[in-house]
């Protein structure tokens, strides 16, 4: 079981940069772990701990945990030569719970946990897609029950109505460590190890600069929000409007619409744009909806709009190295996360002590940067389409 934490380690992250992505529709729920197109996944890490690579590109953390933890660093988490051994003597099993898959984000996350575990020696059973049905992944928490695993690392869907399978995971004695969320009412070192996550909140605020900057810090902008109670996507949205409010005055936010499926960005853009013709410019809280955006810009005209976003997807960075109408994002680093999950997997079988939340500081992704910035995300070059589209 696991320990209760003698004290939250408040570390400042000195990393390289973070990213991450969604581009495609989510697939159908799996029981079989799909593989990871070669396009994508990054290379394995070399050590049993986070790479020195998955930096930042100033350092600071902004979000704080679900619980207002303060955050500490992937980069501290380590396993000895003699705790990998323990480990791989104990012949554990895992099962994964994505919200949904069949996307970049979730492509590289499963690569790094993969990669990890096997260096763990540690078998992953299962791999499931929720589709971002909470009734979908109470389900698969269930059947990922019956095959017996040691841990589960998972993302919740919805943080109330999961609380339930997830606990009853918990009492059964299996493992937790949570991707970006946590589900109501479980407390770290009793129900769960910890969470990791992304710095959203910076993110949100990288995404705004890039926006402030763009428009020369005046303009009429609007919002395509994620309007779920999803934790990491409400941090991005608020970051984003706080943070143009307070440092950019003279850019006004005259309309915030809000979607729960990341789809419609294209219908809400074209009702933003039809209302707001002089709109300068469209935030979206990830790729998939600012892609959305990107396509009713262009039906209506308006490739001079400035669209900003978060998640550093292949056609999203094709379109910053294209200089496309996207100017830029706030990027995580979804490979390394998955590693450092797959570490606290280890701490928890091994009743180490964790920090209950780990957290990567943003990057900001511009056209200046993105080729860059793709390595350090996936691990690996950018695609030839997206370097072919790069203008210099």
């Amino acid at each position: 079981m696991k320990k209760v934490m003698a004290m939250v380690l408040c570390l400042v992250l000195c990393v390289a940069a973070f990213s991450g992505c969604a581009q495609q529709a989510p697939a159908a729920s799996q029981s079989e772990a799909p593989a990871a197109p070669e396009s994508t996944a990054p290379a394995a890490s070399e050590s049993a701990a986070p790479s020195e690579n998955a930096a930042s590109s100033d350092g600071e953390v902004m979000s704080k945990g679900p619980h207002g933890e303060t955050a500490a660093s992937a980069t501290d988490l380590s396993l000895t030569d003699e705790e990998l051994a323990k480990i791989k003597e104990g012949n554990y099993k895992v099962a994964i719970s994505f919200h949904y898959a069949g996307n970049d984000w979730s492509t590289a996350q499963q690569a790094g946990l993969r990669d990890q575990f096997e260096k763990m020696g540690i078998e992953v059973l299962s791999i499931t897609d929720a589709n971002f049905k909470p009734e979908q992944q109470i389900s698969d928490i269930e059947n990922a029950l019956s095959l017996n695993p040691d841990a589960i690392v998972a993302i919740p869907v919805d943080v109330v109505s999961s609380a339930s399978a997830f606990k009853k995971a918990a009492d059964a004695g299996v493992e937790l460590v949570f991707m970006d969320n946590c589900p109501d009412g479980l407390e770290a070192g009793v129900d769960y190890t910890s969470v990791v996550s992304a710095d959203n909140y910076g993110n949100g605020v990288k995404s705004a600069e890039i926006m402030g900057e763009a428009l020369g810090g005046k303009g009429k902008i609007a919002m395509v929000y994620h309007d779920a109670n999803f934790f990491v996507t409400n941090q991005r949205d608020e970051a984003f409007e706080k943070t143009i409010k307070e440092k950019y005055p003279d850019i006004e936010i005259v309309e915030k619409a809000g979607f729960d499926d990341e789809n419609k960005g294209a219908e809400i853009a074209d009702a933003l744009l039809t209302k707001h013709p002089d709109l300068d410019g469209i935030y979206a809280c990830w790729d998939i909806p600012a892609e959305g955006v990107v396509s009713a810009a262009k039906a209506a005209g308006r490739n001079d709009l400035v669209v900003t976003t978060i998640d550093l997807g292949n056609n999203i960075a094709k379109m910053i190295a294209a200089n496309d109408v996207v100017a830029g994002l706030g990027a995580q680093l979804p490979y390394d996360q998955g590693v450092a999950e797959a570490i606290l997997v280890g701490y928890a079988l091994l009743d180490k002590e964790a920090p209950p939340y780990i957290a990567v500081p943003a990057l900001g992704v511009t056209h200046d940067n993105v080729l860059e910035a793709y390595k350090t995300v996936y691990h690996t070059d950018a695609p030839q389409e997206i370097q072919d589209a790069y203008k210099k």
